[in-house]
């Protein structure tokens, strides 16, 4: 029986390996499986180490994004936050909303692009429903303002001719402003800084330079400009744009003579501006020419205003320099540009007011 089935099955006797082949082939068998394995693993633990690399690389360049992010936005400088709102309480010549004065935002304005003359207006009714005028002639600052703002030439490249009584109307207007509280405390926290000097003639000096001294907006042109013509008056360039205006006082007498429309107010998503917000951002004609977007305080004093950009202006050296600031419950910039020595451009952007969001300058 067993030559027969040696001879039907030669491969189940005659090729038996010895056992110690067997052993010696499962044993190589069970090795193989196993570097099989070790090497699978190896695989998937190499391609995690990548996908947990490259996933770490994405998470580093969004936290240097959302650095960046928050980097391009300048942290709330509570110093100056601080003096702005002391100054806010001192200034007893700001008007009143609905009490003083009542606005009426009306419509949302439209994009327009800068020199464009084509506009939707959004507001059929002037920005200023009425102005307590007799309050208005009332306060010195406020009188010495207005003989100021009829003294330029709206053009840019037209040179400014000052005459002897335009001479004494500003100087009239300096002392009105230093004769002030509101100016009085900005003067002691510049000496306090080292940025002005005590002597109020020499600090006086200081304001004429910075806000009234004369220079050229384009190079090689005349003398055609001041930082006090810029942001008080407003003027216009090349004949296509409106640059600067930024005071509510020659907003108003402007609309009121019929120079000026206002088109709309600028806000961000479906903000509607509050009738006693002291910031707004606006858009206008003037003469004829388009300010696409502009922005100013409404009801605060001259003295106020020139007290914030002059304390801007002396605490920084960059051309360009933007702080924010919290100032009676309103988030904003304030933006402020030299021109040498002397003031380029000044105005706040607001970003918020009791909590509501709003759009940029």
């Amino acid at each position: 029986m067993r030559n027969q089935w040696t001879r039907c099955l030669p491969w189940m006797y005659n090729k038996v390996p010895p056992l110690q082949d067997v052993l010696r082939v499962e044993t190589g068998l069970k090795k193989k499986r196993l570097n099989f394995t070790a090497a699978r693993a190896e695989g998937v633990n190499r391609e995690q180490s990548i996908m947990a690399a490259r996933f770490c690389g994405v998470l580093a360049l969004l936290a240097v994004f959302l650095s960046g992010l928050d980097a391009s936005r300048p942290a709330i400088n509570q110093e100056l936050s601080n003096i702005f709102n002391e100054l806010w309480t001192l200034d007893v010549n700001r008007m009143t909303p609905a009490t003083d004065y009542t606005i009426s935002v009306q419509g949302r304005a439209n994009y327009v692009t800068q020199g464009s003359h084509v506009v939707t207006d959004r507001a059929s009714q002037p920005l200023f429903s009425n102005v307590n005028e007799i309050k208005l002639q009332n306060i010195t600052t406020f009188t010495r303002l207005m003989k100021l703002l009829d003294n330029y030439e709206r053009s840019t490249g037209v040179a400014e001719r000052v005459t002897t009584e335009e001479q004494t109307e500003m100087n009239l207007f300096l002392d009105a402003v230093l004769d002030t509280e509101v100016m009085k405390r900005a003067h002691r926290y510049l000496v306090s800084k080292g940025q002005s000097n005590s002597n109020l003639r020499i600090f006086k000096n200081q304001l004429r330079l910075i806000w009234f001294n004369l220079y050229h907006r384009k190079r090689n042109s005349a003398l055609d400009s001041s930082g006090f013509e810029h942001v008080f008056v407003g003027e216009t360039k090349s004949g296509s744009e409106i640059i600067g205006f930024h005071n509510w006082v020659q907003f108003y007498l402007q609309e009121k003579s019929t120079h000026l429309d206002y088109k709309g107010y600028k806000a961000r998503n479906n903000d509607l501006p509050d009738h006693d917000d002291h910031v707004l951002n606006l858009q206008f004609s003037w003469h004829g020419l388009v300010k696409p977007v502009g922005s100013a305080f409404i009801g605060t004093s001259p003295e106020f205003e020139m007290a914030l950009f002059t304390i801007v202006f002396l605490m920084n050296t960059e051309r360009s320099t933007t702080v924010l600031v919290n100032v009676d419950q309103c988030q904003m910039e304030l933006v402020v540009i030299r021109q040498g020595r002397s003031l380029g451009t000044a105005y706040p952007k607001l970003l918020s007011s009791n909590n509501r969001h709003v759009s940029h300058h």
